[in-house]
């Protein structure tokens, strides 16, 4: 192919889905390398996500600006992760100086990289040397060095670039002892350079380096299994909208909860993202700002956890045996998605109260369950009809029954069976969730006022579905006003899922009076590990 000495609008499309292409065949292997800030190992999957939504947006367009346009957008709004987030703003410093050109040349990849590199700095409250924002930055000074000294081609430019920014990410460990304890590169900085190697595919032809085979390795396995986590165990995201006079408070706020704290956008639109303990916290002030939306929750240890398991099976989990009718639930919480897996569960979904996943979430986790036909348990009301919208999204057959909570689902699955029809799950599931009784304890966000009374910020209410029972003091009162209402004389079982705050003397109060006022019914405790809600409790 002939050199290009300028890209236009469909060049740009070509880089957008070259890269898309690299990001996926390189996903792996950045998962593999990512040990910082928590070895979460899914940087190469959020940067792959955050370029899919760009691509999806991008169409068929070929027009500069209509490029730069969703090349900015889609980013925004399909960004994942704390990768996927910083890489949207590298694309929209990248699109905010390309889309009033016809065609891009040598100096408008120069300028481009350094508007994107400083976006990408100013993104992150603490920016850290040896990631992806020192390549960013190297590539950046590099491609205006060979301006600066007459390099006017396009190949040229970004030869001496792309070798930039590979060198810098060979010397990521130099300056972050995690990544040379490791005996790894930074995995973001990795999957940075395969934008470069897209654009200069496209200008002369030259190949996009093939993925390495690598396995974790035995430093990054060692780091894993010494625990040697950040103690901030949640990733909380979401849209935010808000005017820019809230988002300096929004930040403060941010500040003190938690770590690797990213917040990209403007105009009215901000993408979030937080490492933090303090998940209703990261929400609230959201809310106090503007109004979030697309909340998204993941649970960084037990993600950890399962990839570790992944890695012991040398990088492959064991594909899961076809069954006739699959299952998939929603829930956050390292015990819940275990107990769920345990008694039948293939997928579990991240989301729960105040952290909805959306309907793509739940129709990917559909069409990676092993079967043909799944049960959707939502476990929340508020995600119920979300869940309903899947079945018209994918060839699959997919039944949901409309669990409110997460003891409905256990008891549900207590009747579930692999080998039967999609109907006849779907209606023994529902049948056994209907005879559930569930209710849940929190603490209350704000004053207000119930059937129960006055409720003050800061008591511990007990809420059934017909509404909250009980204002109290403690969790443990609030606990025990929440089965006096519950348990009947015909009550058999009762079954307590502990969250991530139960306090053992409150469990052991709760246990206590179920024993001496309810005397008559089997008690089952299990760790839940969910946030916000110390106690979720079913009865049958």
């Amino acid at each position: 192919m002939s050199t290009l000495a300028t890209i236009d609008g469909a060049a740009l499309a070509r880089v957008v889905a070259i890269f898309r292409d690299a990001l996926r065949a390189h996903q792996e292997e950045l998962n593999l390398l990512n040990v910082y800030p928590v070895p979460d190992g899914d940087t190469g999957t959020n940067m792959a996500l955050t370029i899919e939504s760009v691509c999806t947006e991008v169409g068929s367009a070929t027009r500069m600006d209509d490029v730069c346009t969703a090349l900015a957008h889609g980013s925004l709004m399909g960004a994942r992760g704390n990768s996927g987030v910083i890489l949207s703003q590298i694309l929209r410093g990248l699109a905010d100086t390309f889309t009033s050109l016809e065609a891009i040349g040598a100096p408008d990849v120069a300028a481009g990289l350094r508007r994107a590199s400083d976006a990408a700095y100013q993104a992150v409250m603490r920016p850290v040397e040896g990631t992806i924002l020192t390549v960013v930055r190297s590539a950046a000074e590099a491609a205006e060095a060979a301006r600066d000294t007459g390099e006017s081609t396009l190949e040229s430019l970004l030869e001496r670039t792309v070798a930039a920014a590979h060198d810098a990410v060979a010397h990521t460990p130099d300056l972050l002892p995690v990544l040379k304890e490791a005996g790894v590169v930074d995995a973001g900085g990795l999957g940075f350079t395969l934008l470069l190697d897209a654009f200069l595919h496209v200008v002369d032809g030259r190949p996009v380096p093939t993925p390495e085979l690598v396995t974790a390795p035995a430093a990054v396995a060692a780091h894993q299994r010494d625990g040697d986590l950040s103690s901030l165990r949640y990733e909380v995201m979401y849209l935010l909208e808000g005017t820019d006079e809230t988002m300096p408070a929004f930040k403060d706020t941010w500040g003190a909860l938690g770590e690797s704290i990213v917040i990209v956008g403007g105009e009215g639109l901000w993408n979030c993202h937080v490492h933090t303990n303090d998940i209703g916290a990261a929400i609230e002030a959201g809310i106090q700002a503007g109004r979030p939306r697309e909340i998204r929750v993941t649970d960084l240890i037990e993600q950890v956890e399962e990839e570790q398991w992944v890695r012991a099976g040398n990088g492959k989990a064991a594909p899961a045996e076809h069954v006739e009718t699959a299952v998939v639930a929603v829930a956050v919480g390292h015990g819940l998605s275990r107990l769920l897996r345990s008694v039948g569960v293939h997928e579990v979904v991240a989301g729960g109260q105040s952290m909805n996943p959306s309907t793509a979430q739940i129709l990917e986790a559909v069409d990676r369950a092993p079967s043909e036909a799944v049960v959707v348990l939502p476990n929340n009301k508020n995600i119920v009809a979300v869940a309903e919208q899947v079945g018209a999204l994918t060839d699959r057959d997919v039944g949901v029954v409309p669990t409110y909570a997460v003891v409905e689902a256990l008891a549900s699955l207590m009747v579930y069976d692999p080998d039967a029809t999609l109907e006849v799950n779907a209606a023994a599931m529902a049948d056994a969730a209907s005879r559930v009784r569930a209710g849940e304890v929190t603490q209350a966000v704000r004053d207000s006022v119930a059937d129960c009374g006055e409720i003050k910020e800061g008591d511990w209410i007990a809420i059934t579905r017909d509404g909250i029972c009980a204002a109290t003091a403690s969790a443990a009162e609030a606990a025990i006003a929440l089965v006096d209402r519950l348990v009947g004389g015909d009550s058999e079982l009762v079954t307590v899922l502990l969250g991530s705050d139960a306090r053992p003397a409150d469990t052991a109060k709760l246990r206590e009076h179920l024993g001496l006022e309810h005397g008559h019914v089997e008690v089952e405790v299990h760790e839940g590990d969910q946030p916000l809600y110390p106690y979720l409790i079913g009865v049958e």
